[in-house]
């Protein structure tokens, strides 16, 4: 049962004015309340209604985080609500204009707020991690374009990487946001590579020094903005969506001077469609605070006059396949990381889980795999014999 204060409702013919709202703003998505589709959804406390109409986004997940209303299949119901644009339609409120503003005029992703998403998202629990992610721990998106496990994609996609970075024995290579060290050690195990990773999660940098610890890898806890020092190529996987707009330029300005003349630079991120100030209340709120994720335009106007762009791919689909199988496994691991998490956070979870994987199944995220260089005096940079093989039977 849900505790909830209700607010008297404004009341149109007999029925709640939020009530009607709302339901009406649902079918514009083909979502029937209470209805028998696997997408519709269930509302088990009226208090569901006024939430949404007053708080938005913000509103609808912590309504279901409260357990005011459930859905079997909320990563569908969650496709519908993005691709219709529903939360265009619900206006802004104070709690959301709030953070709209802050976000405007102030720099949310400064070296002293940079350790805030570790805190609250990297650092929660490695057993969280550990079951719900591959072998090597890998939390960003995978390659399907031929394998049929996540082991296996994201072996793919870590091997790719080291290719399209052209990794020779010997070079000393920069991971900005190594993670657990997955791509640092792949790269010294089967490159002969030196490593440097860089993260600002203490909780990341301690498994990554023993997943590592065989190979020469050096794991830091550290900000992208302190480093003075050369490096043959750099790679950043997953970490830009961290980085913040008004950070854009000097993160690229940082990478061009610490990138050899005749090196690469591979770029791996979320991509937004349009340029924002800010992301989503509810994401921001409870998974990942101070984040926002890049547009083409604005990734362009940071790297003008320090890099060429070499290659620009878009794997967006393969990043809800990737997501729909972490939440697999979150689930099946559940009966044992329930004794580490209460109920309200496999909730959270599992609405993150679900409505990222609709971003990308609604396109309205991307995944960019980017390639630079720094002058374009090198040798052509082909698409691999591989890579083409894959985007012909992916086209096909």
């Amino acid at each position: 049962m849900v505790s909830v204060n209700l607010k008297k409702p404004y009341i149109i013919a007999g029925k709640s004015f939020y009530k009607t709202f709302i339901e009406d703003l649902l079918k514009k998505a083909n979502i029937k309340v209470n209805g028998s589709k696997p997408w519709d959804l269930t509302v088990h406390h009226e208090s569901f209604y006024e939430q949404v109409f007053v708080d938005g986004s913000l509103g609808l997940g912590e309504s279901y985080m409260d357990g005011a209303w459930e859905c079997k299949q909320l990563d569908e119901c969650m496709f519908r609500i993005i691709r219709a644009d529903l939360a265009s339609s619900v206006s802004l409120n104070l709690r959301t204009m709030f953070y709209f503003l802050k976000a405007k005029i102030m720099n949310l992703q400064s070296v002293d707020k940079a350790d805030e998403v570790a805190k609250k998202h990297y650092d929660i629990g490695n057993d969280l991690y550990e079951a719900m992610l591959d072998k090597r721990m890998i939390y960003t998106c995978a390659d399907w374009s031929h394998a049929t496990t996540l082991d296996a994609a994201q072996e793919d996609k870590l091997d790719l990487i080291c290719k399209k970075l052209r990794l020779k024995p010997g070079q000393r290579i920069l991971d900005i946001g190594c993670g657990w060290g997955g791509f640092a050690r792949v790269a010294a195990e089967r490159y002969g590579v030196e490593v440097v990773g860089i993260t600002v999660s203490k909780e990341q940098a301690k498994r990554a020094k023993e997943i590592c610890a065989a190979f020469p890898v050096e794991i830091r806890v550290q900000d992208y903005r302190s480093l003075d020092e050369t490096f043959d190529h750099v790679v950043s996987i997953g970490m830009f969506e961290h980085v913040g707009y008004k950070n854009y330029g000097t993160y690229m300005q940082v990478v061009h001077r610490v990138l050899k003349d005749k090196g690469l630079f591979l770029l791996r991120c979320i991509g937004s469609n349009h340029s924002v100030a800010r992301a989503d209340p509810w994401i921001n709120k409870y998974i990942f605070p101070n984040g926002m994720n890049p547009s083409i335009t604005q990734i362009g106007k940071a790297i003008e006059k320090k890099f060429i762009m070499e290659e620009w791919r878009n794997m967006g689909l393969f990043y809800d396949r990737t997501i729909m199988e972490w939440m697999k496994r979150f689930k099946s691991a559940w009966p044992k990381l329930r004794a580490n998490y209460d109920d309200r956070f496999y909730k959270m979870w599992i609405y993150y889980l679900a409505c990222s994987a609709a971003s990308f199944r609604a396109k309205t995220n991307n995944l960019w795999e980017i390639v630079f260089s720094k002058h374009g005096d090198l040798s052509p940079y082909p698409l691999l014999i591989k890579e083409k093989a894959n985007l012909l039977e992916s086209i096909s």
